[in-house]
């Protein structure tokens, strides 16, 4: 088994904290942002019309990170009917990452379209980026011992030790359990997704398909591993985030197969005129003095 021994913060005093999970999810995002900003750059975007994107993306990203925490958990986790204050208190835990990419995609998406940037253009660069970003900000979830898994007695078990851990709150299994590493799953998977996406970027076509692609494939995965972790059942066995994912799906890939199948009318009209060929300079010159 994989015994995590380290605890969730890295810097802990009487008035301040710094977990582990904030120091990874800090360092995802400016990451993100950070490749975003130079690939936009060397495809003619500029990368300012990014860098604002991102802050609305940012913001938008963490209210939707929150609402689907306090949604998933409005009858197992704190009363937030009764004191919807503590709604906003996201500094005392619990964001959820499918709330964090839809919000901050409808968000970057919505203030992009109004501003007129090339968003989705911007949106094909996000995709690797995202996925990236993901991954790094998951190794915090390893860390601090987050999202309840089923329990498991293969070799790759994780095990949490430390009495400050995220896992003393898993009802099912708790401190000293092994169970199965979901979160390193994940990252697994979203790896293998950008090996796709990163393999494609030049390739798929029209402008805004590869992000579509990066939602798919993130849904289908997620989808999978969520029946390994123990978040609230809401129906048919299935939890919040297989909900989400079934919704992204049923938009993404129908989405894919009709741009697939039938394209940009504007971009297929100017592959056309390109492939044909063209007369040479010579013969347009002879054409000229016939004229």
């Amino acid at each position: 088994m994989i015994e995590i021994v380290t605890g969730p913060f890295l810097f802990e005093s009487s008035s301040f904290l710094l977990s582990w999970h904030g120091v990874f999810s800090f360092i995802a995002v400016a990451t993100a942002v950070f490749l975003v900003g130079r690939w936009a750059s060397l495809r003619n975007i500029n990368p300012d019309d990014v860098y604002s994107i991102a802050v609305w993306a940012i913001i938008s990203g963490i209210i939707g990170a929150r609402l689907v925490h306090v949604i998933d958990n409005l009858q197992t986790g704190p009363n937030y009917l009764d004191n919807p204050l503590q709604i906003f208190a996201i500094w005392s835990g619990g964001i959820g990452v499918w709330g964090g990419i839809l919000g901050g995609a409808i968000g970057g998406i919505t203030y992009g379209l109004v501003k007129k940037m090339p968003v989705l253009q911007i949106a094909d660069l996000t995709a690797p980026a995202m996925l990236m970003a993901q991954s790094i900000g998951r190794l915090g979830d390893i860390v601090n011992g987050e999202h309840c898994a089923k329990a498991t007695d293969y070799f790759f078990g994780f095990i949490w030790t430390h009495a400050q851990s995220a896992a003393v709150y898993c009802s099912n299994t708790g401190l000293n359990a092994s169970v199965q590493p979901v979160v390193a799953f994940e990252i697994f998977w979203n790896l293998a997704s950008l090996m796709l996406i990163w393999n494609l970027k030049d390739r798929l076509k029209p402008a805004g398909m590869l992000f579509c692609l990066y939602l798919t494939l993130y849904s289908v995965g997620r989808f999978l591993i969520t029946f390994l972790r123990e978040d609230r059942i809401w129906a048919m066995g299935l939890q919040e985030a297989h909900f989400i994912a079934i919704a992204v799906l049923a938009i993404m890939v129908p989405l894919l197969v009709f741009k697939g199948r039938f394209g940009d009318a504007d971009q297929i009209r100017n592959e056309m005129i390109g492939a044909v060929p063209q007369p040479s300079r010579a013969e347009r010159r002879r054409t000229q003095k016939s004229d």
